[in-house]
């Protein structure tokens, strides 16, 4: 095997500021990574390459630098993504000590550009706020308010403020006027934390909404430390949208876009760009799954509710690369673009799209890699497997879904990490592949072979398939054979989290902009 190439910490920092792609590759797991990683690193485990790497970079050509801790998992990655065509890989010199070594800024948690610039913007902007304290009074007072959560539905059904509505942030220029219809009604825009509080009250600002807006002070997090309780697995969502409230969220978000230098493109651009092997282009349809499904831009993705502002590390993982967004209305596409080239990028919004160029349905459906042939059981044949024995079950799902459930007798294991995982598992004759639909299970038919010697199954339709046939399942951490590292546990997730991580992440959030004025790498720009 030829030796892979190096880039250093100073080519890295010179593409950035020159603005040129860059696709820096952290391939641990989201925990370690969350715990310190370049503010432009995009994570894409080794254990999710196949079916991550593809649409996050889709130019084949494209420089890719990967890194680890000195784990080997990046050597393993360069080999990996050569022979799934990529032509351009190298390692960072010295991986991630070595970009700390040489001066580089390093960032804790996860979706960083954004929660950093979320604070920039604050700081510069002044986005109004009402404290927890002050929203509650207001709410025991009855006043005239409403309450609109711009998380993702789930994330708002798991805790929600009381009263407050499910509103994604790219939705809310479109659906605050009919939800808060009188001038006098005063808004005020949650999330978990602090970003898409900020982000969607000054959205809501920026497009000359008459009411008074504010974004409630550190989201649920400020709620529960001001020691108030939150309402759990509520489903209020917004309503129609009527004609002339779309058309005047449309005009306001044209204007905030056309402010903030976003871009305009036609259809025949877009295609132009796409046949384009020279530059990245992405396209993203930015409105509701719903919406989406039912039909859509050929080759567009899925970014829903605002979540592309959030995660664009995670759906557009070479920086410098060119975006495109569409929508059906002309306000979503222009508001979350309004944010994205304030974030840095350049982007376009589509004009033009006429309802009979929406003409794909359905999810959005990945490219992945092709993957050798391999052979499949049904839920049938592995209950009575497992019932004779000599069989072991090895569950690659996320590690949070195996411990919720699982098939009986599965042991869960970490793709990367086989080698040890398999350490611990009892023996057997043979083997059987599965995680939710199987799709990533496929890619370790190879090396479980290489690791047993065995023959190897894959489990047709995954668990999925298994539940489908009203078999029994089963929870608990007994068979976790690698460890729990493949998902960073936010501090504002769930119900549970310790008050002293809920502060701690606050604390982090406020110094965010200092660190990135020592990085100097950013380009953010708020308008």
């Amino acid at each position: 095997m030829s030796a892979t190439p190096v880039r250093t910490f100073a080519q890295i920092r010179h593409a950035l500021l020159q603005r040129q792609e860059v696709a820096l590759i952290d391939v641990r797991e989201e925990a370690p990574f969350a715990e310190g990683h370049p503010l432009f690193a995009a994570n894409i485990p080794l254990s999710r390459l196949e079916v991550e790497v593809y649409p996050r970079v889709p130019r084949r050509d494209t420089a890719i630098t990967l890194y680890d801790n000195g784990e080997g998992l990046a050597q393993r990655a360069a080999h990996r993504l050569r022979e799934l065509g990529y032509s351009d890989v190298a390692l960072l010199q010295g991986g991630l000590a070595g970009w700390r070594d040489a001066g580089g800024e390093l960032f804790i948690d996860v979706n960083v550009p954004s929660k950093a610039f979320g604070e920039l913007v604050e700081q510069e902007r002044h986005t109004p706020s009402l404290a927890a304290e002050e929203l509650k009074a207001l709410l025991d007072q009855r006043a005239d308010l409403v309450v609109l959560d711009a998380r993702r539905f789930d994330e708002y059904q798991t805790m929600s403020i009381p009263t407050g509505i499910s509103v994604p942030g790219a939705e809310l220029v479109l659906r605050a006027r009919e939800l808060a219809p009188d001038p006098a009604t005063r808004i005020v825009v949650n999330c978990a934390g602090r970003t898409r509080s900020i982000i969607g009250t000054q959205s809501l600002v920026n497009a000359g909404l008459p009411n008074p807006i504010s974004a409630l002070r550190n989201g649920t997090i400020g709620w529960l430390l001001a020691g108030q309780t939150l309402d759990h697995g509520q489903a209020r969502q917004f309503g129609a949208t009527r004609d002339t409230t779309r058309q005047q969220a449309a005009e306001d978000a044209r204007r905030v876009a056309d402010k903030a230098g976003v871009q305009r493109a036609s259809l025949a651009d877009w295609q132009q760009w796409h046949a384009d092997r020279s530059r990245t282009s992405y396209l993203f349809d930015v409105r509701s799954a719903e919406e989406y499904a039912a039909g859509h831009l050929p080759h567009a993705r899925s970014t829903p509710g605002g979540q592309l502002v959030q995660e664009t590390d995670h759906y557009a993982s070479v920086r410098g690369a060119r975006i495109v967004l569409a929508d059906d209305d002309g306000v979503r596409a222009n508001m979350s673009a309004s944010w994205l080239a304030q974030l840095g990028w350049e982007v376009h919004v589509l004009d033009g799209l006429r309802p009979a160029d929406f003409s794909a349905t359905g999810a959005w459906q990945p490219a992945i890699a092709a993957v050798a042939p391999f052979e499949t059981i049904s839920p049938d044949t592995l209950a009575d497997w497992l019932a004779e024995g000599d069989t072991q079950l090895l569950d690659f799902t996320t590690s949070a879904n195996h411990v919720k459930a699982h098939i009986p007798g599965a042991w869960w294991v970490l793709r990367a990490d086989l080698a040890n995982a398999l350490a611990k598992v009892p023996r057997a004759e043979r083997y059987v592949l599965t995680c939710g639909s199987s799709l990533l299970a496929r890619f370790a038919v190879a090396q479980v072979q290489a690791l047993t010697g065995k023959a190897v199954f894959v489990l047709h339709g995954g668990s999925a398939s298994w539940l489908a046939a009203g078999r029994p399942t089963e929870a608990g951490d007994d068979r976790v054979a690698s460890p729990r590292i493949d998902r960073y546990r936010r501090p504002y997730e769930g119900t549970d989290a310790p008050r002293e991580a809920m502060q701690a992440y606050l604390d982090w959030e406020f110094g965010l902009v200092e660190q990135l004025g020592r990085d100097g790498t950013h380009g953010f720009v708020v308008m």
